[in-house]
């Protein structure tokens, strides 16, 4: 599946009251970049939901002057639903700073869910087969 990239500069009012990048700030960003993955998949922005936010641990602290990286790619379908892998990242480094599912519901205009036939492509990317497997135990 395709990759979708997203990056924001760290600024003086994305801080907490510890000086660093306030959580809800990165949670937001991240929904966000999950959110333009499956918009973008499905074609059909007005049809998504958000179900559920999958855990989003932060392993290291933004600063100001930062830049956040957010990769995103789509890491297992069912009939409604679309589940997003995100991955943050801050100043090009291959750090992982935080990463997490999301998992999306596309619904018709009554709210009710819909299938969005999107079919997953095959792929030998080790990493992302990984991620695949680790969207799979999500459910259960």
């Amino acid at each position: 599946m395709e990759k979708i990239n997203v990056a924001h500069l760290v600024k003086s009012e994305d801080l907490n009251h510890h000086g660093t990048l306030f959580a809800g700030r990165m949670a937001e960003w991240f929904v966000e970049a999950c959110f333009i993955c499956a918009a973008k998949i499905t074609k059909r922005p007005e049809n998504i939901v958000c179900a559920n936010i999958h855990g989003l641990t932060f392993n290291k602290p933004g600063n100001k002057g930062d830049v956040v990286y957010i990769q995103t790619f789509v890491s297992k379908v069912g009939r409604s639903s679309i589940t997003v892998y995100g991955k943050i990242t801050i100043n090009d480094s291959d750090t992982l700073v935080s990463d997490g599912f999301i998992t999306f519901v596309f619904v018709d205009e009554n709210g009710k869910s819909i299938p969005h036939n999107i079919v997953m492509d095959n792929t030998d990317d080790i990493t992302e087969l990984d991620i695949r497997e680790r969207a799979k135990l999500l459910s259960k």
